[in-house]
C-alpha cells in the first residue's frame, strides 16, 4: 500500500477534513458552550489519523484510474461518516452511542436530514453549528470540494467528479480544467449560500441561526436547531425565502453557473430539465395546496348561517397559512430538503403519500437533491411515449430526445438500468426494515426518507428515526449513502468484474 495513490488521497481528504472541525472551535469559544476541548481533540484525532496514511503513500506517482476514482469516493465517504461520528461521541450532549452518532454524521454528510436527536435547543451551539456544517459539506460534495485543492498538491481529480456527480452526462465541463470547474461549482454555491444567509438574518432570524439554515437550505440538507424545525420560527417571510432558495438549490449548480457568468437565464429557459422541474412542482403545488384548502376550510361549512360566519372569519385568518404551508411542504419533500412547517405525516387523505412519492423524482441532476432527478424521469418519459409511437408505427426509427437533442441510446439504456437496480435495493431495504419489527407504511417511508436522501418519514420515524433498532439504523446508514452516491458507485464495488484486472 506504500505506493497506492488510493490510500495517499485519502489520507489527504481525510486530513483536509479534520479542519472543519475548527470552525466549531470557534463557534464554542464565542458561545462559551464547554465544547472546545471536544473540537480540538476530534481535530486532532481526525488529522493524526489521515497524516498516517498518507505518509506512507506520499510519493506514490502513479496516475489515478477511473476504477480508483470508484474506489476513493465510496471509502471516502464510508470513512468520513465515521469519523464525523467523533465529536458527536466525544461530547457529553448529545449523550449517544457510536451507532445514533455514525447515522447523525451520515445523515448529516449525506444531506438526508433524518435524526436520531431530540432536545435540540438544549445542545451546545457548537455541536448544532457541526450538524449544519456537516450538511453544507456534503450538499455539493466533500470529493468536488477536494478536487478543488488536490491539483495544487500533485493529485489530479477528473476520475473523482467523474464518479461523484450525479446524472447521465458526467464528462461535462463548465470550464477546461477540472479543478477551474470545481472552483466554479463552489464559487456558485458560497455565493447561493451568503444570499440566503443574509436573507434570513434580515428576515428575522438571529446571525447563528440563519447561518446555520442557510448552510442546510443550499445543502438541501432539512436539519435545523430546533425540533420543530422551520416551523420554530412562525415566520411567513422565512418560509417564503426557504421556498426560494429550495428550488434554487434543486437546479443543476452547472445552470446557475452559466447564468452567471453569461449575465443570461437563457440557460434555464432552454434546458429541458429544468422546464420539467418546474412543470412538475408547479402540478404539485397546485395538487396539494387545493387539497389541503379543501380538508381545512372547505369542508367544515355548515348551513346554519352562524357557523358560516365563523367559518369565514376563520378562514380570512388561516387560508393563506393553510396555502403558504402547503407550498413550502411541497417544495420542501419535491426537493428532498425535508425542512418542516407542520406534521405533514398527518394531514389527511393521500396528501402525505403523494408527497413522499415526489421526493422519488427530487430535483435536477448536478444539484444537492436527492430522489432519482428529473433527468432520468423525463427520459423514462420519453421512452414510454415512443413505445407508444412504435405500437402505431413499428417500423419507424424514432429516436429518444432531451429538447431538441437526440439522447444516445447508450444513455437510455443505463437510466433503465438505474431505475431497476434502484427498486430492487429498494424491495431489498424495505423487507430488511419490516423484519425489524416496522409495520409496512413506517418501513416504506424510512426506506424513502433515507434512498432519496429526504429526511422525515411517517409514522414511527415521523419523528425521527431515535426509536427504530439499531439494525434497522445501521440499514438506513447503507441506504443514505446508496442515495447519495446514486447506488453504482458503491455496489459496483461488490462486482467480481470491477476487481479483474
Amino acid at each position: 500500500m506504500a505506493d497506492s495513490p488510493i490510500q495517499r488521497v485519502l489520507g489527504l481528504l481525510l486530513t483536509i477534513f479534520s479542519l472543519s472541525m475548527l470552525p466549531p472551535i470557534i463557534a464554542s469559544l464565542i458561545y462559551r458552550d464547554g465544547t472546545v476541548l471536544v473540537f480540538i481533540e476530534s481535530f486532532l484525532i481526525v488529522a493524526a489519523i489521515g497524516l498516517m496514511l498518507w505518509f506512507p503513500a506520499r510519493h506514490s506517482k502513479r496516475e489515478l484510474r477511473l476504477r480508483d476514482g470508484f474506489l476513493i469516493v465510496a471509502s471516502f465517504w464510508v470513512v468520513l461518516g465515521a469519523f464525523g461520528s467523533v465529536p458527536f461521541l466525544l461530547a457529553d450532549a448529545p449523550d449517544i452511542g457510536f451507532s445514533d452518532a455514525v447515522f447523525e454524521s451520515i445523515s448529516g454528510l449525506t444531506t438526508t436530514g433524518a435524526t436520531v436527536l431530540s432536545g435540540l435547543s438544549e445542545l451546545p451551539e457548537a455541536i448544532l453549528y457541526y450538524r449544519q456544517q456537516l450538511q453544507w459539506f456534503g450538499g455539493l460534495g466533500i470529493i468536488v470540494l477536494a478536487v478543488a485543492v488536490l491539483p495544487m498538491l500533485g493529485v489530479g481529480g477528473m476520475q473523482l467528479y467523474r464518479a461523484e456527480l450525479p446524472g447521465p452526462v458526467k464528462d461535462a465541463k463548465l470550464t477546461p480544467k477540472i479543478a477551474k470547474t470545481a472552483k466554479a461549482l463552489l464559487s456558485v454555491y458560497v455565493g447561493i449560500t451568503v444570499v440566503c444567509c443574509l436573507a434570513y438574518w434580515a428576515a428575522g432570524m438571529s446571525f447563528f441561526e440563519a447561518i446555520c439554515h442557510s448552510f442546510s437550505t443550499v445543502a438541501i440538507g432539512g436539519f435545523s436547531i430546533y425540533d420543530d424545525n422551520i416551523a420554530a420560527f412562525n415566520n411567513p417571510l422565512i418560509e417564503v425565502i426557504a421556498i426560494l432558495f429550495m428550488l434554487v438549490a434543486g437546479v443543476n449548480f452547472a445552470l446557475h453557473f452559466l447564468a452567471w457568468r453569461d449575465r443570461s437565464v437563457r440557460h434555464y429557459v432552454s434546458d429541458p430539465e429544468f422546464l420539467a422541474y418546474v412543470r412538475i412542482l408547479v402540478v404539485l403545488c397546485v395538487v396539494v395546496v387545493t387539497f389541503r384548502v379543501w380538508q381545512e376550510h372547505l369542508t367544515t361549512v355548515d348551513d346554519t348561517d352562524a357557523i358560516v360566519e365563523i367559518v369565514a372569519e376563520t378562514e380570512a385568518k388561516t387560508l393563506p397559512r393553510t396555502i403558504l404551508k402547503g407550498l413550502f411542504q411541497t417544495v420542501s419533500i419535491a426537493t428532498t430538503t425535508g425542512f418542516t412547517t407542520d406534521d405533514f405525516a398527518m394531514w389527511p387523505g393521500a396528501i402525505p403519500v403523494i408527497l413522499i412519492f415526489s421526493s422519488f423524482i427530487g430535483g435536477c441532476a448536478g444539484s444537492t437533491a436527492g430522489g432519482m432527478k428529473v433527468v432520468r424521469w423525463t427520459l423514462m418519459y420519453r421512452q414510454g411515449i415512443r413505445e407508444f409511437q412504435r405500437l402505431v408505427h413499428p417500423s419507424a426509427e424514432i429516436p429518444v430526445k432531451l429538447g431538441t437533442k437526440a439522447v444516445n441510446p447508450r444513455v437510455v439504456d443505463a437510466v433503465w438500468g438505474f431505475c431497476a437496480v434502484y427498486v430492487a435495493v429498494f424491495v431489498v431495504l424495505l423487507l430488511i426494515m419490516m423484519m425489524t419489527g416496522m409495520d409496512q407504511s413506517t418501513a416504506f417511508s424510512a426506506v424513502a426518507a433515507t434512498l432519496n436522501n429526504l429526511g422525515p418519514g411517517l409514522g414511527g420515524v415521523a419523528d425521527g428515526f431515535g426509536g427504530v433498532s439499531v439494525i434497522a439504523k445501521w440499514a438506513a446508514v447503507c441506504s443514505m449513502l446508496l442515495g447519495r452516491l446514486e447506488i453504482f458507485t458503491l455496489l459496483i464495488l461488490i462486482t467480481p468484474m470491477f476487481w479483474r484486472r
